[in-house]
């Protein structure tokens, strides 16, 4: 038996490693740099805590939550194993016995947040304790590309490189971009020993149900498994406070948790949690990492989660013992039109926003599934022998059919537009809804006019959501929502391909009370644009955001969407020097391109001056090397055109007067027209 097991047994109290645990164990014990993709619950505490036990020296843990920290320091301890932590959470006597320990050199495993990292002397602390092996858990908070992005955690290479000891990184979802972001900031580039482990949690079942009255969903679902510790998640802070109230009206024991709570008041709920059997927690994704409650039988999510990641993180927080657990996910065209907006309200760059799109598209996906969600929730992460019978389309598979025809002329409607429009105007155009909007592209005219009158236009929607669902489309951040045909998409268009669609997604696609929205539909991922810009510039001023526009304008720039900075000016709450400072910038997020403006003319802009300025620059234009075109070239400055655009009584003698004889001679008369055409 070697170490490692012996440990296991005598230390832990197992028999035997688990499925994939023992070669990791093996390989972080021998000191190879490890990166271990493990599923929620499969062990990958002691892929770690078993090496630092064998090896010699100290195991430094970079860790993402306290709470977590502490649990695992006290279970450790209950083992018998020798581990501390430096936390914000620490009383003065732990922290004096952390440090004793280190000095004496008698502990073995030392916890940290990556914060922590970033305080003055920590690396040399650390050498002089003789670390031996950094461990870092959740390292998908690492990577940008991840569903926890942690920025400390980036100066975990640093400490890597500046301790030279052997790494071993773990993590429950990491795609092939955040493997690799991983990688890059971790390890250098040098590839690590890489386990990838499955993904696969059997024992929890998998449902998704579209929002039909999701306060009654939840409490009928809570209801049917009363006194079941388990979780809620809620996309707002508001909605944990509500919903928890209804579960206690309900008769359940339960409490909300959200990252607005005073610090001592979560702490108190995570110990609740931790000790009180049957409590619910509504929460939003603040209780996240580091939940590990052997017993939660069931997670439910009110509103859709932000990403496939999250989803997996998420309800892997059920059934950690091995026991049956269930899962129930509510979705609706809220919360698909909430999470695009923060996506493209997001500072990330386009390529990014685009990638995120993708992955809520495979979210959506997921919901939208055809066929047992298990294979396609496996299949996201690289697996493809997949074995389920545990899923609500395996339980009862959903109807079908062929959906060619629909996707086919939605994707003619998109190509014919140019790719330039959202679901909105698409649906109108195959809807032969001839609509202002409609009638000035002069889309009325289109081949695809009207073609879809067979369906209305709530199915229509479910139409498109199910395409994004398939990854045939996505929005483009760079046109503001307008949605653009993916690679997959061609073979339909062309006929060389079949899709199916659920047809009990259209028949339940009747129209439901809209929510109130700032805008409509259409108009959304710009008014999203303009807020990111607003708020990159506010931050970049230390301004509230309100201070460089207000919402209401935003909405107007949203809605008429200005094409030069003289229409930009006739929009209320935008001045002359609102206009100078920021309308360049918000032109250019409309457009897509700001032409250069003198900023003489620019303060003329929205203004009968403005257009003069103009048209004194095309006379100039004419005339700048004579009326024959041989002379000398000759011109006047921005600041001399502006003032003779702002001359309230023109005549030549004050043409003149602002010109100077010269130019008088070449340009005044030509002037002087363009003035008197004016007035």
């Amino acid at each position: 038996m070697s170490g490692a097991a012996a440990l296991l047994n005598t230390v832990f109290g197992f028999d035997s490693f688990r499925p994939g645990q023992e070669e990791i164990v093996d390989a972080v014990t021998d000191g190879h740099n490890v990166l271990a993709i493990m599923p929620t619950g499969g062990g990958k505490s002691l892929c770690f805590q078993l090496p630092a036990l064998v090896r010699d020296g100290l195991t430094v843990v970079i860790s993402p939550l306290i709470a977590l920290m502490r649990d695992q320091v006290r279970g450790l301890k209950e083992a018998g194993v020798a581990a501390g932590a430096l936390t914000s959470g620490n009383t003065q006597d732990e922290t004096d016995e952390v440090f004793a320990s280190l000095d004496a050199g008698s502990l073995k495993l030392l916890y940290m947040a990556p914060e922590r990292l970033a305080a003055g002397g920590v690396i040399n602390l650390l050498r002089r304790a003789n670390v031996q092996m950094i461990a870092v858990d959740e390292a998908h908070c690492v990577s940008q590309w991840g569903h926890d992005f942690r920025p400390d955690y980036l100066r975990i290479g640093e400490l890597r490189r500046a301790l030279d000891v052997p790494l071993a990184a773990f993590t429950a979802t990491a795609d092939a971009e955040t493997q690799q972001e991983i990688v890059t900031r971790l390890f250098d580039g040098a590839p690590p020993a890489t386990f990838l482990r499955g993904f696969d949690r059997p024992n929890i079942h998998l449902a998704f149900v579209a929002k039909d009255g999701p306060r009654g969903q939840i409490l009928d679902f809570a209801a049917t498994r009363k006194g079941q510790s388990g979780i809620v998640y809620c996309g707002t802070r508001a909605k944990t406070e509500t919903l928890s109230q209804a579960l206690l009206a309900a008769g359940h024991t339960a409490c909300f948790y959200h990252g607005g709570m005073a610090a001592d008041d979560r702490r108190h709920i995570e110990g609740r949690f931790a000790v009180e059997d049957g409590l619910i927690v509504v929460a939003t994704v603040a209780f996240g990492m580091g939940v590990d409650k052997p017993d939660i039988r069931w997670v439910a999510h009110a509103d859709l989660p932000k990403s496939i990641e999250a989803y997996y993180q998420e309800i892997g927080r059920a059934g950690r013992d091995g026991g049956p657990a269930e899962t129930l996910t509510l979705y609706g065209a809220d919360d698909i039109r909430l999470r695009r907006t923060q996506i493209d309200e997001g500072l990330a760059p386009p390529e990014r926003r685009a990638a995120d799109h993708g992955r809520l598209n495979a979210l959506l996906g997921l919901a939208e599934a055809l066929e047992c969600r298990r294979k396609n929730l496996l299949g996201y992460f690289g697996e493809t022998e997949v074995r389920c019978g545990s899923c609500d389309l395996c339980d009862t598979p959903p109807e079908i059919f062929d959906g060619t025809e629909a996707v086919r002329k939605a994707l003619s409607a998109i190509l014919r537009t140019g790719e330039y429009f959202g679901a909105g105007h698409l649906i109108d155009i195959l809807t032969g809804n001839a609509t202002d909007k409609v009638r000035a592209r002069g889309h009325e005219g289109l081949p695809t006019f009207g073609v879809g009158r067979d369906l209305g236009r709530s199915q229509w929607q479910a139409v498109f959501r199910q395409m994004m669902g398939h990854d045939l489309i996505r929005p483009d951040p760079d046109r503001h929502g307008a949605l653009r045909m993916t690679g997959a998409a061609r073979p339909i268009l062309r006929d060389e391909a079949r899709i199916s669609l659920r047809r009990d997604s259209l028949r339940k696609a009747t129209r439901r009370p809209a929510v109130k929205a700032m805008v409509n539909d259409e108009d959304a991922p710009l008014l999203s644009a303009l807020k990111a810009k607003r708020r990159a510039l506010a931050e970049a001023a230390r301004v509230p955001a309100y201070i460089i526009f207000t919402d209401r304008t935003l909405i107007e720039m949203a809605e008429t969407r200005p094409e030069s900075l003289d229409q930009m000016a006739g929009i209320g709450g935008i001045g002359a020097k609102k206009l100078e400072s920021y309308g360049a910038a918000f032109l250019q997020i409309i457009t897509g391109d700001a032409a250069h403006m003198h900023p003489k003319r620019r303060k003329l802009a929205g203004s009968e001056a403005g257009n003069v300025y103009d048209r004194l620059m095309q006379a100039q234009a004419r005339l700048m090397q004579g009326a024959c075109g041989t002379e000398k070239p000759l011109s006047c400055s921005a600041a001399l055109v502006a003032k003779i655009a702002a001359l309230h009584a023109p005549d030549l003698s004050n043409v003149t007067a602002i010109l100077g004889d010269r130019r008088a001679e070449r340009f005044g008369d030509a002037f002087l027209d363009v003035l008197q055409q004016a007035r």
